[in-house]
C-alpha cells in the first residue's frame, strides 16, 4: 500500500505545486532523448567505422548536457513524488494519487492541462481503465495522512 492516500480534495489541493515541475520535466523529457539519440549515433558511426576518430569535446558537450538533463529530470520527478503522488508518464504528463475506495487502492488520476482530478482508475486498469469520479466514488473513498 502507498506512504500516503488522497481524498479528492487533498490531491486537488497540491496539484498547483507539482504542475509547475511536471510542467519541466514533461519539456525536459524530448530534451534528454534527443542527447540520448545522439550519444547512440556517435557510437553506432565509431562501431561502423571500426573505430573512427570521434570530435571528443562534441562529445564530452553531448554528455554533459544529457547527464545534467537526466538529473534535472530526476530532481523534478523526485520533488514530485515527495508529495506522495506517482509520476505515470512524462510524455502526457500523467499523475496518479492512491486512495481508498470501498476499501480498494485504486488512483485518482490527473493528466497535465485537465482542470481538476476528475477520474479514478483500479491500479491493474491503468489509464484505460479511467473512469469519472461521481457521488458514489465521493462518498465512498477516503484518504490517510502521510505515514
Amino acid at each position: 500500500m502507498a506512504t500516503r492516500l488522497f481524498t479528492v480534495q487533498e490531491a486537488e489541493s497540491i496539484l498547483p505545486a507539482v504542475e509547475a515541475d511536471l510542467r519541466q520535466a514533461v519539456s525536459i523529457k524530448p530534451q534528454y532523448a534527443d542527447a540520448e539519440a545522439e550519444l547512440n549515433a556517435v557510437a553506432q558511426r565509431v562501431t561502423m567505422s571500426g573505430g573512427a576518430l570521434v570530435n571528443r569535446e562534441q562529445l564530452i558537450h553531448v554528455r554533459g548536457r544529457r547527464d545534467a538533463l537526466a538529473a534535472r529530470l530526476k530532481e523534478l520527478i523526485d520533488a514530485i513524488q515527495e508529495f506522495g503522488c506517482l509520476v505515470k508518464d512524462l510524455d502526457n504528463g500523467l499523475l496518479d494519487f492512491p486512495t481508498l475506495f470501498r476499501d480498494e487502492e485504486v488512483y485518482l488520476c490527473w493528466k497535465l492541462g485537465e482542470p481538476g482530478i476528475v477520474y479514478w482508475h483500479r491500479i491493474q486498469d491503468g489509464f484505460r481503465g479511467r473512469q469519472r469520479i461521481d457521488a458514489d466514488f465521493l462518498a465512498n473513498h477516503r484518504g490517510e495522512p502521510p505515514n
